[in-house]
């Protein structure tokens, strides 16, 4: 009789730790499973212009797209080296995953080159076409640095601006799949 009773008091006391443990677990998790919204962060939330991949020779619709572009239809045109992007790559990047960073100087500032370097590493056509890369692109016209991501913007004056880093940090990898 001694011994069932502390079976079942290990038994009891096994199931409290796995339901403890499964709260502690659950609060913790933010993923918002089943969730409508866009996830909030950093950057000001765009319009929702889908994500449609066009057929060849079909034109990219610009009318209505927020400037740069933030979402919509496009050819799905892979980012294979930094400078001045066409909007299938902005949009097909975007979509990804990617996160660009627009400057309308001729050279890329050294503070964004810095957060590149610290967040992805320096441009790698591979690692953008996953989704994971900081893309340095001249925009002309920009004043200052315009960050963009899927659905979001976030325009700063400062190329230090340390806004910068906490919108790389929030949206890289999130691309379509999570910007809803």
């Amino acid at each position: 009789m001694r011994g069932l009773v502390v079976v079942v008091a290990c038994a009891a006391l096994v199931v409290v730790a796995i339901g403890g443990w499964l709260l502690f677990a659950n609060a913790r998790d933010d993923a918002g499973v089943g969730a409508s919204a866009a996830p909030s962060g950093p950057g000001d939330l765009q319009p929702d212009r889908g994500d449609r991949h066009l057929p060849a020779g079909e034109h990219v619709p610009l009318e209505g797209l927020t400037d740069p572009p933030t979402s919509g239809a496009h050819h799905d045109r892979l980012v294979t080296r930094e400078g001045t992007l066409d909007p299938n790559e902005i949009l097909h990047a975007l979509e990804l995953g990617d996160v660009i960073f627009f400057y309308g100087s001729a050279k890329a500032p050294a503070a964004l080159k810095r957060v590149q370097e610290d967040v992805s590493g320096p441009f790698d056509p591979e690692v953008a076409a996953a989704g994971q890369q900081v893309v340095l692109a001249r925009r002309p016209g920009t004043d200052g640095v315009v960050a963009a991501a899927w659905r979001r913007l976030l325009r700063t004056g400062d190329a230090a601006d340390p806004r910068l880093r906490e919108f790389a940090d929030a949206w890289l990898g999130v691309g379509v799949a999570s910007g809803r």
